[in-house]
């Protein structure tokens, strides 16, 4: 124990706090950069947001409705379809049905986001195994590091609201996208990559044709639990000022009013049901296809 205390005393702390302080005030300096990409992920919000807020509700209920028929086509599910039913009239009757919008505008845009970025890199870790190695541990990171350690950074960089909720998000959200499209590319069969090449058909063309058309029920499955982690993100997006059903379950919290927490709970609950439901319907129809 002495011999332990003497060895720890002589080794000098590490200064981690005080490095990663100065490379975030060295990252605030740069205020015309994130104001621009602030500005562009808000103009995404709002258009959705926008998009929402114009269409009726009884439209909105019919057009989900409708969208969860036509993609269970050859299999109808009349139990889900009777349950978006109520529980979207329940999320109207409760008075929740314009912080559901937002909430769901938080998912799109964050879930958006995370694909755009997310599926070329998977490309890129399926092309190149230097590019898997160095991205690997990265997602690692980005997959187990506490989710509200991403609101610090990003509200000194993006400030409070929408954008900086919806930046963590993406963060939190983003590595399934990555994994599955590399292990979709990755498990084409290699006697297709071959009849492709004996075709003559170039890196894109063999992309394009062959490997993301076979690759898509991983992909969907990507999509899917991305957008799961972007939905499970709303309640600690509120406390930086996202707006939605996350911010009904933080003021619930720190009132401790159980009634109104567990309604906007449920609320979160029937349009995560919805969401993910609706995504495994499409990887069905696509796989099918």
């Amino acid at each position: 124990m002495i011999l332990n205390s003497l060895l720890l005393g002589s080794i000098p702390q590490i200064p981690l706090a005080h490095c990663i302080d100065n490379f975030v005030d060295w990252l605030v300096q740069f205020t015309g950069f994130f104001n621009a990409i602030t500005n562009f992920i808000g103009s995404i919000n709002n258009a959705f947001q926008w998009l929402f807020d114009i269409i009726p509700i009884w439209l909105f209920i019919v057009l989900v409705i409708a969208l969860t028929y036509y993609v269970n086509r050859d299999q109808q599910n009349w139990g889900l379809l009777i349950f978006e039913f109520l529980g979207l009239l329940l999320i109207w009757n409760l008075d929740y049905w314009r912080d559901m919008t937002q909430t769901l505008t938080l998912v799109l845009t964050s879930s958006l986001i995370a694909l755009v970025i997310g599926i070329p890199l998977g490309i890129l870790m399926a092309k190149s195994h230097t590019a898997e190695i160095i991205l690997k541990p990265i997602l690692d990171f980005m997959q187990t590091m506490p989710a509200f350690v991403y609101l610090i950074p990003a509200v000194a960089l993006f400030g409070i609201g929408m954008v900086p909720g919806i930046v963590a998000s993406v963060i939190f959200a983003m590595p399934p996208t990555v994994r599955m499209t590399n292990m979709g590319i990755r498990e084409v069969p290699d006697e297709l990559i071959e009849a492709a090449d004996s075709f003559g058909s170039t890196e894109w063309q063999k992309l394009f044709k062959v490997e993301l058309p076979i690759a898509k029920t991983s992909l969907m499955a990507g999509v899917n639990q991305s957008m799961m982690l972007s939905l499970s993100m709303v309640v600690i997006a509120s406390m930086i000022g996202a707006m939605g059903l996350g911010t009904k379950v933080y003021f619930a919290v720190g009132r401790n009013d159980a009634g109104n927490g567990f309604s906007a709970g449920l609320a979160i609950v029937i349009l995560a049901i919805i969401l993910d439901r609706l995504t495994q319907s499409l990887t069905r129809t696509r796989r099918k296809n």
